[in-house]
């Protein structure tokens, strides 16, 4: 319900007047803080307080596209319509100039063209400063002739896709609109009117000096011209330092990256000695382990030769012990003739000998 239109509002070019303004803008606008917590119910006589409380102008900003409090009060303008003498006061308040751009802008929306030349082109006489919100969320100086020519000759400001109007010439030739008469044309006639007094010989009067002197050297043309030069200036100066303070941050954060990519090179640099350290070692200590074991194998096996190999001298020791073993396990070697005899005669046959 607090994002409807009014229902007794007028379709605007034909279609509904909230969508002139993007689809995607309304939702961003309609999810923002703002319009919930400054614009719901806010009535026409309400609407030029929080637009007396503007300080910026501006379309969208911050990488999520966050509309701006002069957005939100567009759309809501666009949203209860209000009677075209209430746009008319707001563009001739010369107290709050937020004011007079907010009537502007809604005017150049929804007004026809006769009534967007008639009441926006006498702002060009206004060179008050404004604040214009970029998209990356800094402030840009403006003025309030420069952003009526803006809504006069581009197509596109605060984000929105102004309406089509048709050119001035175009007009003036259908009849629509009267040919365009500078504020200072009747300054400029003056000035013309003093020339040909000078020039017909007539003595000039401490007026006319002062006129001339206002004329010639302080012109409400290079006065202006003169303020924006200055300002322009301050801000170029201004954004100079700034870009010096970025480089310089960010000559800071290079080096600091460089020397941490530095020292994290270095630190793995000595990880990879010690590893390779390490790994030598091992190497070493595997290789004379299995120096040692080979070294151990060799001895074993020339102990087990050389233990295994007979001597003739062993040999000979080994049969008579042999022989010997035999005859007395036989027992014909008895001293007793008789067993001695028994024990040939059982061992010829097989047996075992007699024991004593």
């Amino acid at each position: 319900m607090a994002n409807r239109t009014d229902p007794l509002a007028l379709n605007i070019h034909g279609t509904n007047p909230q969508n002139l303004v993007e689809m995607i803008l309304c939702a961003k606008i309609y999810q923002n803080a703002y319009w919930k917590e400054q614009c719901f119910g806010l009535t026409a006589e309400k609407l030029v307080d929080k637009a007396m409380e503007l300080d910026h102008l501006g379309g969208t900003y911050g990488a999520n596209g966050r509309p701006t409090p002069f957005m939100c009060l567009v759309l809501k303008m666009l949203q209860i319509q209000p009677d075209k003498e209430i746009v008319a006061q707001f563009i001739k308040n010369d107290d709050y100039k937020y004011v007079r751009a907010l009537g502007a802008f809604y005017l150049r929306i929804t007004g026809t063209v006769a009534d967007v030349y008639q009441y926006l082109e006498p702002l060009y006489n206004d060179y008050r400063k404004l604040r214009m919100k970029l998209n990356d969320g800094r402030f840009s100086l403006t003025y309030v002739d420069e952003f009526i020519d803006e809504l006069l000759r581009k197509d596109y400001s605060c984000d929105i896709a102004l309406p089509r109007v048709k050119k001035r010439w175009m007009l003036e030739a259908t009849g629509v609109l009267e040919p365009r008469r500078s504020v200072l044309e009747d300054d400029y006639e003056e000035e013309e009117e003093e020339e040909e007094k000078d020039e017909k010989g007539g003595e000039p009067t401490d007026t006319d000096d002062r006129h001339k002197d206002y004329h010639r050297c302080r012109s409400p043309i290079r006065e202006r011209d003169r303020d924006r030069e200055k300002d322009r200036n301050r801000d170029r100066d201004r954004n100079r330092d700034r870009d010096m303070d970025t480089d310089y941050d960010r000559g800071r954060e290079r080096d600091r990256d460089r020397d941490r990519d530095r020292y994290r090179e270095r630190e793995r640099e000595g990880r990879g000695a010690r590893e390779r350290e390490r790994e030598r070692r091992e190497r070493d200590r595997d290789g004379w382990r299995h120096r040692s074991q080979s070294r151990s194998r060799d001895h074993r096996d020339r102990d087990r030769w050389v233990r295994g190999t007979p001597s003739p001298q062993r040999e000979e020791q080994k049969e008579k012990k042999k022989e010997k073993k035999d005859e007395k396990i036989d027992g014909t070697d008895y001293p007793d003739p008789e067993i001695a005899e028994a024990n040939r005669i059982r061992a010829s046959l097989g047996l075992k000998p007699l024991r004593v």
